[in-house]
């Protein structure tokens, strides 16, 4: 695969997301520079550390490109940070954010001051340091309840203030494209899991995590709401092929065009963790969650024709490298 950019910079890249992009960029070229913006609030040094060798920086040590990987520990929401961060930058992949419905339920204004003050600030700083394009990882939340499949002509309705905040967020990135010339991508991701997902609290991580304490799977609602799982090597590989592109202005679905249902994620991890570890585990229904879609999943035919994106991996497999990490980290 073709890397197009030199110099990047990765919000949030010491997290699931990032670090497994940052794996997959040296793999495929070694002599590229990356530099981490992250609050390590949820990941770690440690975790960018299981991916590659880095160099932590300070402001006062940026002038230009970055050498290798470079870990720079600030917020989004600092303005004079995103402006260090972004020197000598090329392209931005935009992955810092405050994620998930339940904790911008509780916290809504700290949710709005993350996902749309955060990416104003990194949208207004590549914009000042001539940055090429950059990439928004968004969701499907935007749309809220609208009848799936998910395409990129429904028209939003947020059901959540995450929901809002996101859509805040990739209302910027097309106002910045049309106005300012920055070629923005939005890319609406499905429900990602796989390895390095340890401190995500999403559907599969949090049931893998349960099971392993010895506790039961807990569905909120009746388990029939679904979702579009997508493997973590599939979502990158979306990434880079996003990065290539000559695509400012566009929004595309990233997924894998299935729909599952939650019971049917617990009923497959029960499963595996049955035939691998000979280990009973139970589920258990509590309420609905507030501002959570029913039904959600995407047509990513769009995907498929301009970025050339394809999704390799079926849910089975993919669940059973998941819980083959996790076993391992034990």
């Amino acid at each position: 695969m073709e890397i197009k950019f030199k110099n990047w910079l990765i919000t949030g890249g010491c997290g699931f997301i990032g670090t497994s992009l940052i794996e997959k960029l040296k793999s495929l070229n070694n002599q590229i520079n990356i530099r981490v913006l992250d609050n390590l609030s949820v990941g770690t040094k440690d975790d960018l550390k299981e991916v590659s060798d880095f160099k932590e920086v300070k402001p006062r040590d940026i002038r230009g490109n970055p050498n290798g990987v470079e870990l720079l520990t600030g917020d989004i929401r600092d303005k004079y940070i995103c402006e260090i961060a972004t020197t000598g930058i090329d392209v931005v992949i935009h992955l810092a954010a405050n994620t998930g419905v339940e904790p911008s339920v509780k916290n809504p204004r700290m949710d709005m001051e993350v996902n749309v003050n955060g990416t104003f600030n990194m949208l207004e700083a590549s914009v000042k340091n001539n940055v090429k394009k950059f990439i928004f990882a968004s969701s499907n939340a935007p749309l809220g309840k609208v009848e799936p499949p998910v395409n990129e002509e429904k028209a939003p309705k947020p059901l959540s203030p995450y929901g809002a905040s996101k859509l805040a967020g990739e209302g910027y990135c097309l106002a910045f494209y049309n106005t300012f010339n920055l070629e923005t991508v939005v890319l609406r991701f499905g429900n990602v899991y796989g390895p390095r997902s340890k401190h995500k609290s999403s559907v599969v991580a949090k049931f893998i995590k349960r099971a392993l304490q010895g506790l039961p799977l807990e569905i909120y609602g009746d388990g029939t709401q679904t979702r579009d799982f997508i493997y973590i090597d599939d979502l990158v590989n979306a990434i880079i092929l996003a990065s290539n592109g000559n695509i400012g202005g566009e929004i595309f679905q990233i997924a894998t065009y299935k729909e599952s249902t939650v019971q049917e994620i617990a009923e497959k991890i029960k499963k595996l963790f049955k035939d691998y570890l000979n280990k009973e585990v139970y589920i258990k229904y509590t309420q609905p969650r507030r501002g959570d879609m029913k039904r959600n999943y995407s047509d990513i035919s769009k995907a498929e024709k301009i970025l050339g994106y394809n999704p390799k991996y079926r849910l089975e497999d993919g669940l059973r490298k998941t819980l083959k990490y996790f076993t391992d980290l034990r």
